[in-house]
């Protein structure tokens, strides 16, 4: 491989979308990923002039804007003298028609939810669809189709739910193929990407993907540069490391820090995942005492994060000086830091509307960056959650580790409400050990997309066989998602909580109490703190 081409975008048939602020955007890379073809999603005020690629084809995303009012984005005009297919999706179908000499109008009615169309001229779009249910979510509206358009699709409110203008490989609709409440939304999309655009399915795929990678790596990297990168025993930068390992071998430096707020016997599990079973070049740096000397005293959740990740940089940054230090001995430099960044990190950051407010801060090693002096490398940063956990399986990492559930950087540290004490991260590294341990017993452990046990900071009063007691109580939180900016809780056989309620308050000294936390989110968020 050319060492110019060290983006994927450059290397794949590649599907632009240009995002103008939908909550649905992210499912339009979804489902064309899923066909096995190759998309970025980049804001849709991008200039063209500003990629590296020139993709084969784009989609104009939804959006909560309209159009023809002061202020609403527009693409960069170059779009359309790019040559290559394009299909706007409802807004983006509004941008085709304000663009080209149609009408967009406000309805009389917003148009929100399940609608039945009605394809009234052939179209390579539709070929195939015989479902004629689509969803709908839209304020405005076309009241003229725009010039040169053929009307493809309409509805009994709505003439012009889909037009096209084959000769100039343009294509729009009112709907969105990208949700699962069009049934045939996703052989819609494939007929775009694949019979319009001319992109074969199946190109993109994990096992691809990691002859391709380490090839990229190795042409980033250079035959002599040595690469540093944090790792937790999480699935993201696990699956980067043994990359890293792959490509360059022993020149990647993989450093764990045990902060003492890590999941119960969790670092010694993954040295021996990383070390005996990947290969990986493993420090592993024993900072508990220093991470719980810092948080004692402290209650208060953002002050934990903080004291965390600053005490995390300078344990890491000392760490690094050392093998900078052996490093230099051998006439090499570390130049690269690895990151596990994955793609709706990336979606969010390039999004039209921008990042959402902060909740919290997030635990990231990016801060590392500036000081360091470092280069970033960042494998994963193409890839979707699911992609990494294929990628993890073909990279015969165990199973145990792919599907583990998030963890949070700071640790149990928040998930101990109040102050942070060794007797604290005891009880609750115990009682989440068995809750754990209980959920994969019952066979449900990959049906919930994080659980965990939260220490609370009040007690309540008990009996234990003869004796009165004055323990602590133990929530127990599991909640079910697609995407972590909504969740459900998950509803449990009562068998199920019955067994691990007495499980934790028989085996965890220091606890006569359990309760399950049944809160949405929104409105709380998946973590206590």
């Amino acid at each position: 491989m050319s060492s110019t081409l060290t983006d994927v975008s450059q290397i794949y048939d590649t599907i632009l979308i240009l995002d103008f602020g939908s909550q649905f955007s992210h499912l339009i890379a979804r489902r064309i990923r899923e066909l096995g073809i190759y998309c970025e999603l980049l804001a849709c005020n991008i200039k063209l002039s500003e990629l590296k690629f020139k993709p084969k084809g784009i989609i104009l995303s939804g959006g909560p804007y309209s159009v023809y009012e002061a202020g609403s984005p527009h693409v960069d005009p170059a779009v359309w003298d790019l040559k290559v297919p394009v299909l706007g999706i409802c807004y983006g179908l509004q941008e085709i028609a304000h663009t080209m000499g149609g009408k967009v109008q406000k309805c009389d009615k917003r148009e929100y939810g399940k609608a039945e169309i009605d394809i009234i001229s052939p179209s390579k779009l539709f070929a195939g669809l015989s479902h004629p249910t689509v969803w709908m979510s839209h304020g405005d509206s076309l009241s003229a189709a725009p010039i040169g358009f053929t009307v493809v699709a309409k509805t009994s409110s709505s003439p012009f739910v889909a037009v096209e203008n084959v000769e100039r490989n343009i294509y729009g609709i009112q709907f969105h193929p990208e949700v699962t409440h069009t049934p045939e939304g996703t052989m819609l999309i494939k007929n775009f990407v694949s019979g319009i655009c001319g992109i074969k399915s199946g190109g993109w795929s994990m096992n691809s993907f990691i002859d391709t990678e380490i090839e990229r790596i190795r042409a980033i990297v250079g035959p002599t540069a040595e690469v540093i990168g944090a790792v937790s025993g999480g699935v993201d930068s696990t699956v980067a490391a043994k990359l890293l390992n792959l490509a360059i071998g022993d020149r990647f430096h993989a450093i764990m820090v045990d902060n003492g707020v890590m999941r119960l016997r969790e670092c010694e599990e993954a040295s021996v995942e990383l070390r005996e079973k990947l290969g990986i070049n493993l420090t592993v740096v024993d900072a508990a005492d220093l991470f719980l000397g810092k948080l004692k005293g402290v209650t208060d959740p953002e002050k934990k994060r903080m004291i965390i990740g600053n005490t995390f940089i300078e344990v890491f940054e000392a760490e690094a000086a050392k093998l900078e230090a052996d490093v230099e001995k051998k006439g090499r430099k570390i130049e690269f830091l690895l990151q596990g960044t994955l793609y709706p990190d990336v979606i969010e950051s390039v999004s039209f509307k921008g990042p959402s407010a902060t909740i919290k801060t997030h635990h990231n090693v990016g801060g590392l960056l500036a000081n360091m002096k470092l280069k970033l490398i960042e494998p994963l940063r193409e890839l979707f959650k699911d992609e990494v956990r294929a990628l993890g399986e073909l990279l015969k990492i165990d199973a145990n580790l792919i599907w583990r559930h998030p963890f949070p950087g700071p640790g149990i540290a928040i998930r101990v409400l109040g102050e942070v004490t060794p007797e604290q991260v005891r009880i609750a590294r115990e009682a989440d050990y068995i809750y754990i341990e209980e959920i994969k017993k019952a066979g449900l452990y990959r049906k919930i997309s994080q659980a965990y046990a939260a220490l609370l900071p009040v007690k309540a009063v008990g009996v234990m066989g003869d004796h009165r007691t004055y323990e602590q109580v133990i929530a127990l939180r599991a909640v079910e998602t697609t995407d972590f900016m909504t969740a459900d809780w998950f509803e449990f056989p009562f068998d199920v909580l019955k067994k691990i309620s007495s499980r934790i308050i028989n085996e965890v000294n220091g606890v006569n109490r359990c309760v399950y936390d049944i809160s949405s989110k929104p409105p709380a968020t998946i973590e206590w703190e």
